[in-house]
C-alpha cells in the first residue's frame, strides 16, 4: 500500500507542479500588461508635467516683459508732449538774454520766475538736460554735430566749440541730442 499513497501523492505533486506552472505564465503577463500600461501613463504623466512646466515659464516671462513694457511705458508717456515743449523752453532762454542784454530788470525777473517754474515742472516730470560745454570731448552717441569748423586751437580739435541748442533726456532716454559745433 506504501507503493499506492507514494504514487498518488507523486501524482498530486506533479498535479500541483503543472498547475502552478500553467498559472504562472498568465500572471506574468497580467503583470507585464499592468507595468506596461503603469509605464505609459507615467511617461503620459511626464509629457503632461513638461508641458505644465512650459507654460508655466512662458507665463511667468509674459508677466515680466509686460511689467517692464508698462514701467518704460509709464517714464515715457510724456515723450510726445515734453518734445513739443522743448522750443518753448528755448524760448524762454533766447528772452532771459535778449531782457539782460537790454537792461529789463524789472521785465527780467518775472520772466525768470516764470521760467524756472516751467523748467522745475518739467524736471519733475522726468526731463533733464543734457550738458554740453564748450572744449568737452565730441562724443556721436550723445551730440549732434551740425558743422565742423577750423579749430581756433589745437587743443580744440576734434572738441565742442560751439553749443547751440541744449539737448534733453527723459528719464534715460535721450529725446533731443544737443546740437554742437565741432572743431576740425
Amino acid at each position: 500500500m506504501s507503493t499506492t499513497n507514494d504514487t498518488d501523492e507523486m501524482e498530486d505533486l506533479t498535479r500541483q507542479e503543472e498547475g502552478s506552472r500553467g498559472e504562472a505564465p498568465k500572471r506574468d503577463t497580467e503583470d507585464q500588461g499592468q507595468q506596461d500600461s503603469e509605464g505609459e501613463l507615467r511617461e503620459a504623466l511626464e509629457k503632461e508635467k513638461d508641458k505644465f512646466l512650459r507654460l508655466f515659464a512662458e507665463f511667468e516671462n509674459y508677466k515680466k516683459r509686460t511689467t517692464r513694457e508698462r514701467l518704460e511705458l509709464f517714464k515715457t508717456a510724456g515723450q510726445e508732449l515734453m518734445t513739443a515743449l522743448l522750443p518753448v523752453l528755448d524760448d524762454f532762454d533766447r528772452a532771459i538774454r535778449e531782457l539782460e542784454r537790454a537792461g529789463e530788470d524789472e521785465l527780467l525777473k518775472g520772466v525768470v520766475l516764470i521760467h524756472n517754474k516751467f523748467r522745475d515742472t518739467l524736471r519733475a516730470k522726468g526731463l533733464e538736460p543734457i550738458e554740453a560745454r564748450v572744449g568737452d570731448a565730441f562724443d556721436a552717441d550723445l551730440h549732434e554735430a551740425v558743422t565742423q569748423v577750423p579749430a581756433p586751437k589745437k587743443s580744440l580739435k576734434g572738441k565742442v566749440i560751439d553749443v547751440i541748442e541744449k539737448g534733453y533726456k527723459l528719464g534715460d532716454r535721450v529725446i533731443r541730442h544737443p546740437k554742437v559745433v565741432v572743431g576740425n
